[in-house]
Formats: C-alpha cells, structure tokens, sequence
C-alpha cells in the first residue's frame, strides 16, 4: 500500500528512475522516497543521512542507511556504484555543493537535484514587501537557524554547470501540484526545481 505522506516531489522522482535502478539518496531524510523506489520500482536502495534522529527513522522503515557527512565526501564509494543518486533539498546546504556533485557523478550515472527556487514570487514578494528574510513551505526557517548556506534560482543553478564538470540534461520546474517541462516565467512561479545532471564530456 503507498504511503500517504509521500510527497508530490517523490513522486515526481520516482517517474523519473527506470524500474530496477540502482539508487543512492544522498540526505534521505526518513527514507520514504527509497522505501518508495523499492516497494513499486523494485530498486536496488542505498541512504546516506547526517540527522541522528532522521537515520534512526530511516533504520526503523527497513531502509539501507549510513550516516555520513557529504561534505567529507563519498570516498568509500567506488565509481559507477549507482544508476542515479537523487538529492533532494539537500544541496543548498553543502558546504562545496559544487565538488559534491562531481564526487555524486563519480558514483552514479546521473543524479538528480531538487532545490527551492529562491526567485519564487511569493518568496519575492515577500521580501519586497515586509523587508525581511523570507519564509516559506520550501524554506522554513528563521534565518537565525537554517540549515541551508546558498539559496539559488532557476538561472543560478543554470549558470552552475559552466562551473562544474557535469550538465543539465532535463529542467523541471515544480508549479503547484505538478512538474511542468518548458512552463512560461517558471523562474518566477517554480517553488523548486528538478534537475536531472549527468557528467561533462570535456
């Protein structure tokens, strides 16, 4: 039976991994994405989570989980382990998102990131009109106590892959309830985006 707080960007995601991948989620949280993946896709799942307390949930849902710092790293983990490696919400809180990913694409064939939109109007509005960090569903937080270190936009993430190693092989925008391939203005009515990266050839 699925479980009823997946959220509409797990799903999302799953629509996007192949029946049967090998997956790694990098900052899986409770582990109901991969629980997901290997209940419905019959994935090969792997979790990596920092959060003491998220791990343990993880553990407790019968997921695959180490606790790890990507920040450190993913040297334990030979080149091509995985198919796709699926980060969500997790990159604007690296410290070095940009050697993170370089260090995802060693491990698995393609890996897709899904960021908050700071170019999103209401975050927009927001600003302009109460003059303070903003809060929002995608980004909770006080400024004071976020966990998050590099807020991006649309055209942010866009100009990151002349940085790195890697390239944008499909962009979806998450606009209400749905992801919407090539949306009118989607930097402005994205909340997050879905990017799905795979290595450069230089």
């Amino acid at each position: 039976m699925p479980d009823p707080t997946v959220s509409i960007t797990d799903e999302i995601i799953k629509r996007e991994i192949p029946v049967g991948s090998r997956v790694i989620d990098l900052g899986c949280g409770d582990g109901r994405l991969l629980k997901l993946l290997q209940q419905e896709h019959q994935c090969d799942i792997q979790g990596v989570e920092l959060d003491d307390e998220e791990f343990l949930k993880a553990l407790r849902r019968g997921v695959p989980v180490v606790r790890g710092d990507l920040d450190e790293g993913l040297q334990n983990i030979p080149d091509n382990s995985f198919d796709f490696a699926v980060m969500s919400q997790t990159l604007q809180q690296l410290r070095y998102p940009v050697e993170v990913l370089e260090q995802i694409l060693r491990v698995a064939r393609k890996v897709l990131v899904v960021i908050p939109n700071f170019a999103y109007w209401k975050i927009r509005l927001q600003v302009l009109f109460s003059g303070r960090a903003p809060i929002t569903a995608e980004l909770p937080y006080d400024w004071h106590d976020t966990p998050n270190l590099h807020l991006m936009t649309m055209h942010d993430f866009r100009d990151l892959e002349k940085k790195g190693k890697f390239r944008i092989v499909k962009e979806l925008p998450i606009i209400g309830e749905k992801s919407v391939d090539r949306a009118v203005w989607a930097n402005l009515r994205a909340r997050t985006v879905l990017y799905i990266l795979e290595r450069a050839e230089h």
